[in-house]
């Protein structure tokens, strides 16, 4: 009997008793016998109450229980279920209700999924993102928009783009895509600490389906490296035009002296023929180089694998080293691993021994020292140059395997080389999938460590 006053079953009660005492008071006007009346609306009280409870049970106890489910549902609980049995028209709608439930949770679990992926996406875009609406509230910042500009996304959301973004490019680039209602493309640099980056802007409106302007999404890329590269193709172009410009000078300007002038001076003729000489030989290395570069550079440049015997190797490059060291009283130490064997291009690793070796033999001031170690584990030889040379420094080593790159301009040039020596040596090590570092000090020296893997796939 506690479910009778439930609340809002009590209710029903008391009609119910209501029921009964009106009955009571008409049955006794035509009955005398107070006890059968008794019994009459006794007997009328259960029939009654036993009726309400079934009613109770079957409709409006499932109906309640319906309407707290859609309430939860309206609240976004789409796991809220309704447990009742009934196999009545109350029934069918339970079930239309649990079903409409798992639906919305069904949906609700796929927009989540789509809205987790879509974020990820953004936030993983290689370019910065920001999307402004047509008032020009920021709604949207990426994780790469942060990393250029710094701070975090509750300081750019909800926020005017002019109030939070102090940058008059950005503002023009919103400006005119809101203005001409078209994909506007700017660049211009930003300061990212001690960081100077290059930027890309493109703004690109957004429409609706009516084609009314809803607002607008600005990318950002990061173009620093391209410009780096272009910088760096720019400096190649004068360089090499400056390199081939002063030997094509000298011997132009020693062939017309030769001409003009007479012939019968024999010693005079043979210096200006031996500059002559020196300088086409100097072309030539140049040339040379740049076609060894050139070939490196190929995607399927091929490498011919040998079986090299470091020993063996070194014996052959040291005679012309050590020639060379003599001219300037330099010491040379060798320190080898016995029986080192490792697969790789014989000729491409002689080039790199000889053009370390001999750039260290350039760089360094007479009665210095010139050390070459190689050593080796299970994955790796370790081939390692040092000197008591010039040192290079540190804002220059990450210019240094550039292509005519050179430490000390003057004191470069008189070494006859290419400036291309270290360029190749960077190229060969990356075609045989190996790294180089260096080590360096002013006028202390430079140590340039080569790592070359013992086995390598071609």
């Amino acid at each position: 009997m506690k479910p009778l006053f439930t609340r809002p079953l009590f209710a029903y009660v008391i009609g119910v008793l209501a029921v009964i005492i009106l009955s009571g008071t008409v049955l006794s006007l035509v009955m005398d016998n107070y006890i059968v009346l008794i019994s009459v609306l006794l007997a009328e009280f259960i029939i009654l109450l036993l009726f309400l409870l079934h009613v109770y049970e079957r409709h409006i106890k499932p109906i309640k229980k319906a309407t707290n489910t859609v309430e939860e549902i309206v609240k976004g609980n789409f796991r809220a279920r309704i447990h009742h049995t009934s196999t009545s028209h109350v029934g069918e709608l339970i079930q239309k209700i649990n079903k409409l439930a798992r639906n919305l949770n069904e949906l609700s679990i796929q927009e989540q999924m789509h809205s987790e992926q879509l974020t990820t996406v953004i936030d993983n875009t290689e370019g910065g993102l920001v999307l402004i609406d047509s008032k020009g509230y920021i709604h949207l910042v990426n994780r790469k928009f942060i990393s250029m500009f710094g701070n975090t996304m509750k300081d750019y959301k909800g926020y005017l783009y002019y109030e939070v973004l102090d940058n008059k490019i950005i503002h023009e680039t919103v400006q005119k895509t809101f203005l001409y209602e078209k994909s506007v493309k700017e660049t211009f640099t930003n300061h990212n600490g001690n960081e100077k980056q290059y930027l890309e802007i493109v703004g690109a409106p957004i429409f609706n389906e009516r084609n009314m302007l809803k607002g607008a999404v600005l990318v950002l890329y990061d173009i620093t490296e391209l410009k780096k590269l272009e910088l760096m193709r720019k400096d190649f172009v004068a360089n090499v035009s400056h390199e081939l410009k002063t030997p094509i000078t000298s011997i132009k300007g020693f062939a017309e002296t030769l001409l003009e002038n007479d012939m019968n001076d024999v010693k005079v003729n043979n210096e200006f023929l031996e500059i002559i000489y020196n300088e086409s030989n100097r072309l030539q290395l140049i040339i040379e180089d740049l076609l060894t570069l050139s070939r490196l550079e190929r995607e399927d440049f091929p490498l011919v694998l040998n079986k090299i015997n470091i020993n063996v190797l070194v014996d052959e490059v040291m005679p012309v080293i050590k020639q060379k060291a003599m001219q300037k009283n330099l010491k040379i130490s060798l320190s080898l691993d016995e029986d080192i064997t490792f697969m790789a291009d014989k000729e491409k690793v002689k080039q790199i021994l000889i053009n370390l070796l001999d750039n260290a033999v350039n760089y360094t001031s007479e009665n210095g020292e010139i050390s070459l170690h190689i050593t080796s584990n299970d994955k790796f030889v370790h081939i390692k140059v040092s000197d008591t040379g010039i040192g290079i420094d540190e804002k220059a080593l990450s210019r240094l395997f550039e292509r005519f790159y050179r430490v000390d301009q003057a004191r470069s040039r008189n070494t006859g080389g290419t400036g291309l020596g270290l360029a190749i040596v960077k190229h060969i090590v990356e075609v045989h999938e190996g790294t180089i570092e260096i080590d360096s000090e002013i006028n202390k020296g430079t140590a340039i460590h080569i790592y070359l893997p013992k086995n390598i796939s071609n």
